[in-house]
């Protein structure tokens, strides 16, 4: 089917976001279509202001608008502890738990021989340098379950641990809830290593 022009270049935009395929584009751009004006504007306003106004921490690498970003700035936590994490999104989803207080660093991605992602391609060089100057005590590495996750974490380990600062991971198994049956071999086997006393 052919489009009217202005439609065919907004489905191709949409169409650039991950999970959005011709028919969800096409149902989007419509949708669009019937906004009101000033709805339109504000939209297109935040799509700018996302790609203007948001730059990463110069200490910890999370998004921010001013730099360093306010968890960093926050004299108040705890900076004995670094959590590491993949992306600015995990530091997120760490904050909505409101129960950890120490810092954060991010590192844009994870070791991948396979896509050709070596440790000066990722946030870890900035890392090193701080745990030098910082009176860092624990490093807490929360990458992903993956293997390029757990590579990078191990990784990691061997790099930071010589330098006498205690390094742990985030715990890894069944989540609440979840049947041992439909569990896979490597979150069960997450879940026995994981293992605490009652």
């Amino acid at each position: 089917m052919h489009y009217p022009e202005p439609i065919a270049q907004l489905m191709e935009s949409y169409m650039k976001l991950p999970g959005i395929g011709e028919k969800t584009a096409a149902r989007l751009a419509f949708y669009t279509v019937n906004m009101q004006e000033e709805d339109v504007t504000r939209f297109a306003k935040s799509l700018i202001s996302v790609k203007r106004d948001l730059q990463y921490c110069s200490i910890c690498g999370n998004m921010t608008q001013n730099d360093p970003c306010d968890i960093c700035e926050d004299k108040n936590r705890d900076q004995s502890v670094i959590l590491v994490v993949e992306h600015p999104k995990d530091v997120i989803a760490m904050e909505k738990m409101q129960d950890f207080k120490g810092l954060y660093h991010v590192l844009h991605g994870v070791l991948s021989p396979v896509e050709g992602t070596g440790p000066e391609d990722i946030n870890i060089p900035v890392l090193i340098k701080r745990l030098q100057k910082d009176e860092v005590k624990e490093v807490i590495i929360a990458t992903n379950a993956t293997a390029e996750g757990e590579a990078t974490a191990m990784y990691l380990s061997r790099l930071i641990k010589p330098a006498g600062i205690k390094v742990t991971r985030l715990a890894h198994g069944l989540s609440v809830g979840s049947d041992i049956e439909y569990a896979d071999e490597v979150t069960l086997l997450k879940a026995v290593e994981g293992r605490r006393e009652m």
